[in-house]
């Protein structure tokens, strides 16, 4: 299925240039029989499994209203649920059934900087998490059964309810409304509140999008300047002169201690996409459990089973790559940067361009030993994996 067809009859220059981060749209059969890859039994098997980041949200089947429990779960708690007033949502799927990046590639349309998960969810008849508001990008696809979704746009309503577990909206008043069926898909932009009730048991695949806070972007920018300046240089004034006030700071001072940190931020561009890119791909400390342990291949090994053995390689989903094509490239992988030279620069722009490495083109592009020994280190820090048995749907 081509990228255009999620879309529906939607160009994806037209969808980012009329509807990305400005208004919700509804695409019917985005993705035309689509069948959910996971029952909801094999996603209640997942929630079981330490490492998972799942969630039970008991709107009625709790102790309290909208009770939140997080797992890993046992089987217990579910054969105990009552038939409906619950929901269970599973995050980080694509990181732990590697194959599910099948789906999640097809919206790479925008920039994998910007993708940060997908998630699946189950509820039973009349199921929900309650009206909300969530502040980033979404695609809501409909996965199996039937969801009424209702939405408030443009939005009048932004104050949650005190007291509960999860944030849900003190005023809801619906504008739109759509039932959605499997293969039916809702994008929604940030701050638009939304509520979804399952119509039936169901299933909703959510594929959302990240985007940093400034202020975060500036500590981890600023974090490196620091770190990377002279640890040792001291300011110095040997020019003091007297001054009326010792208790003020003179202008001539406040020009110099101006001037030093003018210094440390006045650095080129290249220095800044760097810095940038490195912060953009540190890895969250709990990631780490989605990383595969590969069994150590040096880099003939692993060029000679990629060739001999049929298998195929494929981008880690939880591992986070960016490519910085300047006059000195720079590849940034989980907050750290490679720098690359001709012979390296061509693997690089393979692994960030697909997700599913194609064996031939792979092949090709390490044949030189310097790019062999790079995809031998990504290999070796789990940035690169084989990939699984495909999933069908």
């Amino acid at each position: 299925m081509s990228i255009t067809q999620v879309l529906g009859n939607l160009s994806t220059e037209d969808f980012l240039r009329h509807y990305w981060q400005k208004k919700p749209l509804l695409i019917r059969q985005a993705m035309p029989g689509f069948v959910s890859p996971l029952s909801p039994e094999e996603l209640a098997g997942l929630a079981c499994e330490e490492d998972v980041p799942a969630r039970l949200i008991l709107e009625s089947a709790g102790e309290r209203p909208w009770m939140l429990r997080h797992g890993p779960f046992a089987e217990d708690d579910f054969t105990s649920l009552p038939e409906a007033g619950y929901s269970l949502l599973v995050t980080d799927c694509e990181k732990l059934i590697p194959d599910l990046m099948t789906l999640v590639e097809r919206f790479r349309f925008v920039p994998d900087w910007r993708i940060d998960d997908l998630m699946i969810s189950y509820a039973p008849a009349g199921g929900s998490v309650g009206a909300h508001i969530d502040e980033y990008d979404v695609f809501l696809l409909q996965g199996l059964g039937t969801r009424q979704w209702t939405i408030e746009y443009p939005p009048k309503h932004t104050s949650f309810v005190p007291g509960l577990d999860i944030r849900l909206l003190e005023q809801f008043e619906p504008t739109e409304e759509w039932v959605l069926e499997p293969g039916d898909m809702l994008y929604l932009p940030p701050g638009v509140p939304h509520h979804g009730v399952a119509l039936e048991p169901c299933m909703t695949y959510s594929i959302g999008f990240r985007a940093p806070l400034v202020q975060e972007l500036a500590a981890g920018v600023t974090d490196r300047l620091i770190t990377g300046m002279n640890q040792t240089a001291r300011y110095g004034d040997s020019d003091l002169k007297v001054g009326s006030n010792p208790g003020a700071l003179s202008p001539a001072t406040r020009t110099k201690l101006r001037g030093l940190l003018h210094d440390l931020l006045n650095q080129n561009d290249a220095v800044f996409d760097q810095y940038i890119a490195e912060t953009l791909t540190e890895r969250p400390v709990d990631h780490a459990a989605f990383y595969p342990e590969n069994e150590p291949l040096n880099s003939v090994a692993l060029r000679d089973e990629l060739i001999h053995s049929g298998d195929a390689l494929m981008r880690t989903p939880a591992a986070r790559l960016l490519l910085v094509e300047a006059v000195c490239p720079v590849l940034a992988v989980d907050g750290q940067s490679i720098a690359l030279n001709e012979e390296t620069l061509p693997l690089a722009q393979l692994i960030t361009r697909q997700v599913f490495f194609d064996t031939r083109e792979l092949s090709a592009v390490i044949e030189h030993p310097a790019a062999a020994e790079l995809l031998a280190h990504l290999y070796a820090e789990g940035v690169v994996q084989w990939r699984p048995n495909a999933l069908e749907f």
